[in-house]
């Protein structure tokens, strides 16, 4: 559960939450405690888990703690969802805090805004909340030949793992729903319309940058005849897969990109 109180004073036995740079301390037991970090740890307040309080800090450099420092993707790739979550959160929270200590007005320190995750000028007034930024990622289906089960687009990144075939993707613009972005980003980077977009689910996100939410879709093309053009700057491939014969190298299986080709390949046929 997110939280901002700081009102709470962090106990010993509360969860510890270091970060250095964009990797996060562990132990062999998980996530320290806040009494294996130094008494003079500035702690930030993360929120609860399990109902057990969380708390954050930011150090200079791995060399600060002993320890070992891992990346999110590792973490995530091994720990639960609300662990992974957290760590992410600890991300994004103490990655904002470092990079908003001025206003971009004034030029004025920030201050604290109590109980929330923002920050507000003490000369202009300027508010500056934590904010995320929104991705939507698209499992794209056709019908295959008759007699044949149907067919999802999978594309290749230019600036991703060469290997990896994935989703179409990419950042929700200002003023743009959803959805919108979903098809946008579609016709721009493959050259397709589409038909019927559905919600599937979110997923917070830290391997992107901090602060990143992705909202993933399923859809349908709207010419099933109609082959991807891939833009040859964000892709550099795109292929429609039988649902029975899709590639060994997908995404993660703690990705929200992973889930929605699971659960495509998972649908009956027809």
């Amino acid at each position: 559960m997110p939280g901002a109180d700081r009102a709470g004073t962090p106990q010993p036995g509360d969860l510890a939450l270091v970060v250095a740079g964009r990797k996060l301390l562990t132990g062999a037991e998980g996530f320290p405690r806040v009494a294996e970090l130094p008494a003079d740890t500035a702690w930030v307040p993360l929120g609860t888990l399990d109902g057990v309080p969380a708390w954050g800090a930011e150090l200079a450099g791995e060399e600060a703690h002993p320890g070992r420092w891992r990346s999110w993707r590792a973490l995530a790739a091994e720990l639960p969802a609300p662990l992974a979550d957290l760590a992410g959160r600890a991300l994004a929270v103490l990655t904002w805090r470092r990079t908003h200590r001025w206003c971009g007005a004034c030029r004025a320190e920030l201050a604290d805004v109590p109980g929330e995750q923002s920050r507000r000028c003490p000369d202009c007034g300027l508010y500056v909340p934590m904010q995320l930024s929104a991705a939507v990622l698209v499992a794209i289906t056709r019908p295959g030949p008759a007699g044949s089960p149907d067919e999802l687009l999978l594309v290749r990144h230019a600036d991703g793992p060469a290997e990896l075939w994935a989703l179409v993707a990419g950042y929700v613009e200002a003023g743009e729903s959803l959805e919108a972005a979903a098809r946008r980003e579609v016709g721009e980077e493959v050259g397709l319309t589409l038909d019927q977009v559905s919600y599937f689910g979110s997923q917070p996100w830290a391997v992107s940058g901090p602060g990143v939410l992705l909202a993933g879709f399923t859809a349908t093309a709207a010419d099933p005849a109609a082959e991807p053009v891939v833009d040859g700057r964000e892709l550099v491939q795109a292929r429609w897969f039988p649902l029975d014969a899709l590639p060994a190298e997908l995404p993660s299986a703690y990705s929200i990109s992973r889930w929605l080709v699971d659960h495509v390949a998972a649908r009956p046929a027809g």
